[in-house]
């Protein structure tokens, strides 16, 4: 079972995707980092996974219970 299991998350201000369509599963235990460009998105998606703002589309659960809801 997966810690965070996110499944077409997207974020749009606007007319700009700020994150458009990501998948992403970790398990517990498991490590992982962000990397990128500045404006890659990778703010918005901490963001995102933290549920300090809410996606345009998508869902995220985190334990299994809807983070999103």
């Amino acid at each position: 079972m997966s810690c965070i299991d996110v499944k077409h998350l997207s974020k749009s201000y606007g007319s700009i995707d700020a994150v458009h369509d990501l998948e992403l599963s970790v398990k517990s235990g498991q490590v992982f980092g962000f990397l990128g460009p500045n404006g890659a998105g990778k703010s918005t998606t901490i963001k995102l996974l933290t549920t300090l703002i809410p996606p345009s589309n998508g869902t995220l659960s985190i334990l299994g219970i809807d983070a999103v809801t």
